[in-house]
């Protein structure tokens, strides 16, 4: 038996409209999306106050690493940042671990996530993903200056469904492994420029390149002479491309890569992490500026209070909600290629139905009162 829904507004083709009655189906599906004068005078309509919005993709999340809420202070730098995590992932045991993720993933799918662009480094939390109501895209996670034997890695990705074999960054892989595992996938989620740092190295200076000299490792791709030329050189426009923090990107380097990738790249904002860990800003204005595709991630538990979406997106500040809305449903489908059937309220998709609440609808714009949660 279908059910139909209603709320104040409705995120539809990109815009908040009114008055919208979404009729669907037992499974889920989409059968009717219309405009009604009078809701008042419409038979059995469940009426939701807030705004309703397709289920919503998390465009970067490290579901295995939900063990670590609370075990890294906040706002000591990405360098202590990643120095904590190595010191202290050994203090956990497999229970535990997974007994966090399923706790996160069942979080996610009450607070209306309906994907997620989920990095992984092992198998351990796999089987919570593949019983999960979420929809998850696992990429694993390539990394390590010594190490150029992408197999194992590339072995753990042919063995789950929407699972790819990626590489970490443009400051942590080779150039040999970094090209051919852009090659091999055709879904990339890549850091980048989420600390000075990165670029420095570049240039061969900065505490990467410091940290490098001292462990007398050597890096074979510092002729790109930035970050954004390594991709703009190393990834084909028809890759789909996850572009994760872009804390430090300029505009020239956004330029790089969107004139390389045709319309390709999507820009994953991960703002609650970056305020964690180094008190620092995504440049949204600019991005916006540069027209590009935005999505939003929450990133780890290790480096975020909590994988609220709605929370993410209140960090951006002064942006029109509806736009606000987009990166976190429409833009991130696409971003992983699932649009054809998740990110918008359309007939004949399966996006799930969520309904966000608290929102400010004279101004239009998120509180601190605003939650979402899932009605489909």
């Amino acid at each position: 038996m279908s059910r139909k829904i209603a709320s104040h507004y409705a995120l539809i083709d990109g815009e908040l409209k009114r008055n919208i009655v979404v009729e669907v189906a037992a499974d889920g599906t989409i059968i009717d999306v219309r405009q009604e004068q009078a809701l008042d005078s419409c038979a059995s309509v469940e009426f939701f106050p807030g705004i309703l919005i397709p289920g919503m993709v998390n465009a970067h999340c490290h579901l295995e690493l939900s063990y670590l809420r609370g075990a890294i202070a906040e706002g000591g730098g990405f360098a202590t940042f990643a120095r904590e995590i190595g010191r202290v992932r050994g203090d956990y045991s497999d229970d535990q671990r997974r007994h966090a993720a399923a706790t996160a993933d069942a979080m996610m799918w009450e607070e209306g996530v309906e994907a997620v662009a989920d990095i992984a480094n092992d198998e351990l939390v796999m089987d919570i993903k593949s019983r999960s109501k979420i929809e998850y895209h696992t990429f694993f996670e390539f990394f390590g200056l010594m190490n150029n034997n992408r197999e194992g890695i590339s072995a753990m990705a042919a063995h789950h469904k929407h699972s790819y074999a990626t590489p970490h960054s443009t400051y942590s892989v080779q150039d040999k492994p970094f090209r051919e595992l852009c090659s091999a996938a055709s879904t990339i989620s890549l850091h980048l420029l989420e600390s000075d740092d990165e670029r420095a190295l570049y240039h061969h200076s900065g505490s990467l390149w410091e940290w490098y000299e001292r462990m007398d490792w050597e890096c074979d791709f510092l002729h790109y002479t930035t970050p954004a030329r390594r991709v703009a050189q190393s990834i084909t426009a028809d890759k789909r491309l996850l572009l994760v923090h872009g804390t430090c990107a300029t505009k020239e380097d956004v330029r790089v890569i969107e004139e390389s990738m045709a319309g390709n790249a999507t820009w994953v904002l991960c703002p609650e992490s970056n305020r964690y860990i180094s008190r620092m800003k995504p440049p949204v204005e600019m991005l916006r500026e540069e027209h590009v595709r935005i999505a939003i991630g929450t990133d780890s538990l290790a480096s975020a209070r909590n994988l609220s979406m709605i929370g993410a997106l209140r960090q951006l500040g002064d942006i029109p909600l509806n736009e606000l809305l987009c990166y976190a449903t429409i833009n991130g489908a696409r971003a992983l290629g699932i649009d054809s059937t998740k990110g918008s309220i359309e007939p004949g998709k399966r996006p799930g139905l969520v309904v966000v609440e608290g929102v400010d609808m004279r101004e239009m714009h998120l509180t601190e009162d605003s939650i979402a949660h899932r009605i489909i």
